[in-house]
């Protein structure tokens, strides 16, 4: 018997030995030079010299830093707040069953199988001052008037036809696909009607130029070109999140929805009651991932604070500070000050991860 166990012992650690190595030869001896360099100074050229924890005192008194710390926290907070709700209802969406339902699922994971890099460089096409992003508002402010009498004519439609039809003895809903379908036909056609007759007409001469990257201007306490990077990111993190989400939402037992669906439950009352608390495991894991993502963001900011792109102090992050320090653009590299950033960096995403834990949504489904 013991013969036996140590055979399967030996035999699991054969097989864990590649990665065991791996992760001993550029994880942990990382670390630990890492830890090394950060109570030094050096610059890869001189020798170290030991300087105890005075890169860490000096990191606080830089204003970059506390500017980059101040960018992740807040990049984070807004980041992973956003793509989990919207991968959750997403994820919801496609778990229905229509006809067509795996088309729609690969065009909305497809973002995440794009290299980072290659989204980057299509969304500094959409926000340039004469990109699709200015033209696609331009367009809407223009016809805002025809768009706004479309979706009135198609409000007052669906509510005559919902009250009609209720008048009648009818369970007609508010939304009902049947009824919304003819109130899309005759929004449209009433909007044409008024359009070729001249009570309302679109906008002239409206341009809209706004400037996303090339700017110093914060709203809502962030930069503008720092929520250009947020609305990237957001873009292409909900596809992974989704399909994790549509992963556990294909385990809950269809029983308990036919259940409370008999007990008189809606739709929202399903939701909430069934759907969240039954995913509280996998929405540990998604805000989990999210964390860790967005606090170590660096390739969309390196991307678009590059020449010409946005200034540096709109957009730096905590791991583009760590870079920015190790490969200064003609300056000597601070390496004792980025790996006192970089170790920084390391404790705040486990403090923030076990605070998460503590306080937030727990991996346990109860």
């Amino acid at each position: 018997m013991r013969l036996g166990r140590l055979i399967e012992a030996t035999n699991a650690f054969l097989f864990l030995l590649p990665f065991l190595l791996f992760l001993a030869v550029f994880v942990g001896y990382g670390v630990v030079r890492t830890v090394y360099f950060s109570l030094t100074d050096y610059n890869l050229f001189d020798p170290p010299k030991w300087v105890g924890f005075q890169n860490y005192v000096r990191l606080f008194r830089e204003p970059d830093f506390i500017r980059a710390l101040q960018h992740s926290l807040a990049f984070t907070l807004v980041v992973t707040v956003v793509q989990t709700l919207f991968s959750l209802l997403l994820a919801t969406v496609l778990n229905q069953r229509i006809r067509g339902i795996t088309f729609f699922r690969t065009v909305y994971y497809l973002p995440s199988v794009l290299s980072s890099a290659a989204i980057t460089l299509i969304f500094l096409w959409l926000y340039q001052k004469t990109g699709f992003l200015n033209f696609a508002v331009s367009w809407v402010l223009t016809y805002l008037p025809l768009l706004l009498t479309f979706v009135g004519l198609f409000v007052v439609v669906q509510a005559v036809q919902v009250v009609f039809e209720r008048s009648r003895g009818l369970p007609a809903k508010p939304f009902d696909l049947a009824l919304a379908t003819a109130s899309l036909l005759l929004a449209a056609a009433g909007t044409f009607a008024l359009d070729l007759f001249g009570v309302v007409n679109p906008r002239e001469g409206v341009q809209f130029k706004f400037i996303w990257l090339n700017t110093r201007q914060e709203w809502a306490g962030l930069p503008i070109p720092l929520w250009a990077i947020v609305l990237q990111n957001i873009y292409t993190t909900i596809p992974t999140l989704m399909l994790i989400y549509l992963a556990g939402l294909q385990d809950i037992p269809k029983s308990l929805y036919e259940a409370a669906s008999l007990d008189g439950a809606d739709d929202w009352q399903q939701f909430t009651r069934i759907t969240v608390p039954m995913l509280r495991p996998v929405t540990f894991l998604v805000i989990t991932l999210g964390l860790i993502g967005t606090l170590q963001v660096f390739d969309q900011v390196a991307l678009i604070s590059g020449p010409g792109g946005a200034p540096l102090e709109s957009t730096v992050t905590l791991a583009y500070y760590v870079y920015n320090n190790v490969f200064p653009s003609g300056a000597t590299p601070k390496v004792g000050l980025a790996s006192a950033a970089a170790i920084t960096l390391s404790v705040l995403t486990l403090v923030v991860v076990l605070l998460q834990r503590r306080f937030g949504v727990s991996e346990r489904g109860y």
